[in-house]
């Protein structure tokens, strides 16, 4: 049962989301005197982080890069405990964040976006939010309320990895165990001791989770379709001089970590040569020290692994050869040792991942060629084979970049829908504005650099455009904004010529929207954060080139 509120609420500004970009938004928001509502679907703040509650869920970015730099006070007070943070520590740090700056005051939690509608004539954004009603907040049988809000801009602050991917298997509705999507976790955990346990993925999640949840679990079979390429993370805990010796250079090093391609300040010199231009030894050397010093520094000991792919497979056969060490049955290293480019693929750090199927009550389950038959009460069948279990994780990851947008029902000019201006893939001009589409803003969306690089510095540059544009608007008497559709079209072909002269699209990768059926198969981020930071900078200093901006 649904009910309505009455007329529509006035704002500046509506934000979905209230992860680290929607905070930032409300941050700036503030500053500039306009007022806006967030909506979030969790009851806290912390976006992917709030929902990815998995054993082992950690960030791939080291901690003390992964945190904003808005503001000196809250990048001095701050103390990470570990080189890279776990999911609880980074959910405390948003809540810092959040309390430190009464942030909550403009937040609604619990309350989804369902529909957001623009009215051409008033250049407005007639915004619908649904939220349960009383105390059964999270009672799918609770009466559903609806509540309207009348905004003069709509911003989309959804993340890029937020809308779980969970696969829909035959008989899932008969297994009487326990079934868990690592992106959608329980926030009291999952107790997995005595249990027989299945994994279905062997993604970034899946990497970070399994030998956490083998360290539990009675049995645990892991279901294999691709595999991954995983380096050691090295994780540790930071030593105190480690923390104040970057807190007192801190204005340099973010200055510096700007200039790199991913927005991370690399933790060993970047390589300056190609790996083709050296001895056999040298590339060992130079992998091993990578390999020891642990994380992503491991593809930028050379200038080529991405763009060439014989130098690319000299990185690849290295890992392969790492993978057969550590993996004490040749067969089962063998299948975990992967077949396609390294990097094409999102990268992951692990820790002790392939040291996991070491232990006798760890199996990996090759399903490459047949998938996942069904599900049955007791299990899964797999080729013909049921594996019986207590309990099964998809971790299966996410429809990356889009899903959480395409899941609202967004209506621009004419009642064109975003899904219908998105079936042959995510068109945008600077991974901020679709054309059709006025007034409205993605932060870190398709088109832009954001999941190539730390997400908060890519969060930050496009919440600092975003809030420049609206306050030059609102300086300037003016009520709309809307790409120009030449300008659309010129910047999805440099997106996707960016990336043809890498290797990222050579393999079918969550970056392509490959582990979605029927998603358009389309290179979404574009490579390298400078030369975007900079291309944005300048339309905004040439009057917004490539927008129509009007009264």
């Amino acid at each position: 049962m649904t009910a309505s509120s009455s007329a529509p609420k006035r704002v500046d500004v509506v934000v979905v989301g209230a992860g680290f970009a929607g905070m930032y938004m409300l941050y700036r928001l503030r500053e500039l005197g306009l007022t806006a509502r967030a909506f979030e679907t969790g009851d806290g703040v912390g976006g992917t982080w709030y929902w990815n509650r998995y054993p082992g869920a950690r960030c791939d970015v080291e901690s003390m890069q992964y945190s904003y730099s808005f503001d000196e006070a809250l990048q001095q007070e701050w103390d990470w405990s570990e080189r890279y943070a776990g999911q609880p520590e980074i959910l405390r740090y948003a809540n810092h964040v959040a309390d430190r700056f009464d942030l909550r005051t403009d937040i609604q939690f619990e309350s989804r976006v369902a529909a957001a509608h623009f009215d051409d004539t008033a250049n407005r954004w007639q915004v619908t939010v649904q939220r349960h009603a009383g105390e059964g907040a999270n009672d799918s049988t609770a009466e559903i309320v609806e509540e309207h809000y009348d905004s003069r801009f709509l911003v989309l602050a959804t993340g890029c990895l937020s809308s779980a991917n969970r696969p829909e298997f035959a008989g899932m509705d008969d297994f009487v165990g326990e079934i868990h999507h690592t992106g959608a976790w329980p926030q009291d955990g999952v107790d997995f001791s005595g249990k027989r346990v299945g994994v279905i993925g062997t993604g970034s999640s899946a990497v970070q989770s399994i030998p956490v949840i083998a360290a539990e679990a009675d049995t645990l079979a892991v279901f294999q379709r691709t595999a991954n390429y995983s380096v050691p993370a090295r994780n540790r805990p930071l030593e105190p001089h480690e923390a104040s010796s970057v807190k007192a250079d801190y204005q340099r090093m973010r200055a510096e970590a700007v200039t790199m391609q991913s927005g991370i300040l690399p933790g060993l010199p970047m390589g300056e040569q190609s790996v083709l231009e050296v001895s056999a030894e040298e590339q060992q050397a130079e992998f091993d020290r990578r390999w020891n010093h642990g994380g992503f520094t491991f593809m930028r000991g050379f200038t080529d692994l991405l763009l060439d792919g014989e130098a690319n497979e000299v990185a690849a056969s290295y890992v392969r050869g790492r993978i057969h060490d550590i993996v004490e049955d040749p067969e089962v290293a063998a299948l975990l040792a992967p077949k396609q480019v390294v990097g094409c693929k999102r990268l992951c750090l692990d820790t002790n991942y392939f040291e996991t199927y070491n232990q006798d009550h760890v199996s990996l389950v090759d399903i490459s060629e047949t998938g996942i038959d069904r599900f049955t009460t007791d299990g899964v069948v797999a080729d013909g084979t049921e594996y019986q279990f207590d309990c099964v994780v998809l971790a299966t990851g996410f429809d990356a970049m889009t899903g959480s947008i395409r899941r609202i029902d967004i209506r621009g000019v004419d009642g064109v829908t975003i899904d219908e201006k998105w079936e042959a893939g995510p068109v945008n001009y600077l991974g901020l504005s679709v054309v059709g589409f006025p007034n409205m803003f993605t932060v870190s969306g398709p088109g832009s650099p954001s999941v190539l690089t730390n997400m908060l510095v890519s969060i930050q540059q496009h919440v600092e455009w975003i809030s420049e544009c609206l306050d030059h608007m609102t300086t300037n008497g003016l009520e709309r904004i809307e790409a120009e559709p030449a300008a659309e079209t010129e910047w999805v072909g440099h997106v996707n010529a960016i990336a043809d002269q890498t290797l990222y699209p050579t393999c079918n990768s969550w970056y392509l929207g490959a582990n979605i059926p029927g998603k358009p198969r389309v290179f979404m981020p574009l490579i390298g954060f400078p030369a975007y930071a900079q291309r944005c900078e300048e339309v905004a200093a040439a009057g917004y080139e490539g927008f129509v901006l009007s009264m």
